[in-house]
């Protein structure tokens, strides 16, 4: 039996407890949850910095794969990457136990699909510019570990996320991510400690992928899309954080530059929306190398 899906004896009348107490235990092992992330935080970089090096010539996707509750956190990772840093939908693939209606609901057996997994990554067409990403809180989960296998076989950049330290998962893996959270408070819930664990590992994951692609200057998001006046009006106040000027420059920047916030800042310093366009296509995508040699006051 895995270390998550062990009994836990310190549970056993959890049943009897008032509700506050069960409440207070349940949010102790939440609290643990995040802690063992800490000891993962070495490979969850390393795993970063794979990864943005195999997506940073503009090609190549990032695929989530997982079952069950896993699968659901994973394309909640995902699905926040477009807004929060312009990330194309066409470089995301998500590969769900039981296909997307696994969203929304359970779908029997389909963990354990390891055919259909193989075939999904023939399909899809899974190669040497892609990063799979697996997640598993037992780490032997057939459809994921099938999956990542043979991802890995067709090229792939391959890291596993698993909270058993044994697990195959991270075996089979280049990039191995263990979270140790051990036994949950409700015996087998992975939707409580090891959910919570995987849902961190994947946020830091991702978001530091992201900063060594380029998509953040400073703390800043810069390639965030603005979708509605609260990001609209953010999108003014980095413009005029790194720029300099006025509010009303920003807001003018932003206008010629065509919501773009990464061109807004170079129009702002003084170039035309194209130069603006074309510096950032030279420094790919990044707005500190474009920023080198413009004029006005030195870079944030």
């Amino acid at each position: 039996m895995s270390e998550t899906e062990t009994i836990s004896a310190r549970y056993s009348t959890l049943d009897l407890w008032p509700t506050f107490e069960a409440v207070d235990a349940m949010l102790e092992a939440q609290m643990a949850a995040a802690a063992a992330v800490r000891p993962a935080s070495g490979a969850i970089a390393a795993a970063a910095d794979a990864a943005a090096e195999r997506l940073s010539k503009d090609q190549g996707r990032l695929i989530y794969v997982g079952a069950g509750t896993s699968g659901r956190i994973a394309v909640q990772d995902g699905v926040e990457l477009g807004p929060t840093f312009d990330w194309p939908e066409a470089r995301l693939l998500y590969l769900l136990a039981g296909g997307n209606q696994a969203i929304t609901a359970s779908v029997e057996d389909a963990e354990d699909d390891a055919p259909g997994a193989r075939q999904l990554i023939a399909q899809h067409k899974v190669g040497a510019h892609d990063v799979l990403i697996g997640v598993a809180a037992s780490g032997r989960t057939p459809f994921t570990l099938a999956a990542l296998e043979r991802a890995r076989s067709a090229g792939a950049l391959t890291i596993g996320v698993a909270g058993n330290p044994d697990a195959p998962l991270l075996t089979a893996a280049d990039h191995a991510i263990l979270i140790a959270t051990g036994e949950e408070v409700i015996a087998g819930s992975t939707r409580m400690k090891a959910g919570t664990a995987q849902k961190i590992a994947l946020n830091l994951f991702s978001t530091a992928c992201m900063l060594r692609l380029g998509l953040v200057h400073g703390n800043m998001m810069v390639a965030m899309r603005l979708s509605n006046a609260k990001l609209r009006g953010r999108a003014v106040e980095i413009v005029q954080a790194i720029a300099g000027g006025t509010t009303d420059a920003a807001k003018a920047a932003l206008v010629r530059a065509g919501g773009d916030i990464r061109t807004a800042v170079l129009v702002a310093r003084g170039a035309t929306p194209d130069e603006a366009r074309a510096k950032l296509a030279a420094a790919g995508g990044v707005l500190r190398k474009a920023l080198e040699g413009t004029a006005g006051e030195s870079q944030p």
